[in-house]
């Protein structure tokens, strides 16, 4: 619990000391665009015609809508991963929030977009193993209050684990955190849904009831969900499929 309050404060108090850039500048997203963006690592291999997504003039994702990203191994899943939330920005061309480019956003919106625009929920799932797996889900929910315990809980017991919401993360399963890993994902605002990898350790009853809850929430919000996979994916009704 201590490390918990800790960690929170930690969040709150840089949360906080950007409240009112924040609020002036929340992104309220309703297009991504690519445009002509390609790793800088890509480039030298000249060729990218296999790609549906890699230096195209114009690929993009609009909010309310469900899009698949498939991928191969090495074709850059953690590159697109990282450049739409500003992880990375080892790229040519432009990404476009709204039309407006990502290099022109200031670190104050960026915090805003992570905030409130973009959802990532991680392949290495990026958790606090010594937190609890409840408090995993809470920590993102600090930030908005979006959601109420009752509502986590409902989630909890959906996903199998309505009896481990007060189990230390670090000694539960890969699954498991997975599904941690999804109502943490779920548990702020967000304009735009970024999951990579989101089912690769559940079997086919959690991953059907992990798309359930995602298009409730997407719905909710009216969000857009940007889904990364590798061979096996989540089974939803996809407006567009790409090939990374």
């Amino acid at each position: 619990m201590i490390a918990f309050k800790a960690v929170c404060l930690d969040f709150h108090i840089f949360a906080d000391s950007f409240a009112e850039e924040i609020s002036e500048n929340k992104l309220k997203m309703d297009k991504i665009e690519f445009r002509n963006v390609c790793p800088d690592i890509f480039k030298r291999r000249g060729d990218m015609t296999g790609s549906d997504v890699w230096c195209r003039e114009s690929v993009s994702f609009s909010r309310g809508k469900r899009y698949l990203i498939e991928c191969a191994s090495g074709t850059g899943k953690s590159s697109f991963c990282s450049y739409l939330v500003g992880m990375r920005n080892d790229f040519s061309g432009e990404i476009l929030f709204d039309g407006r480019s990502s290099s022109d956003l200031s670190m104050k919106e960026w915090v805003a977009l992570r905030k409130n625009g973009i959802s990532l929920m991680f392949q290495e799932l990026r958790m606090f193993p010594e937190l609890t797996a409840y408090e995993n889900v809470e920590i993102r929910n600090v930030l908005s209050n979006a959601r109420t315990k009752s509502m986590i809980g409902d989630w909890f017991e959906r996903l199998g684990l309505g009896g481990r919401m007060d189990s230390l993360l670090g000694q539960m399963s890969f699954g498991q955190q997975q599904r941690v890993a999804l109502m943490r994902a779920l548990a702020g605002g967000f304009d735009f849904l970024l999951l990579d990898e989101p089912t690769s350790h559940l079997d086919d009853k959690n991953s059907a009831i992990m798309a359930e809850l995602i298009n409730e929430e997407a719905e909710r919000n009216n969000a857009g969900v940007i889904v990364t996979s590798i061979g096996r994916h989540m089974d939803m009704d996809y407006d567009k499929v790409y090939a990374l």
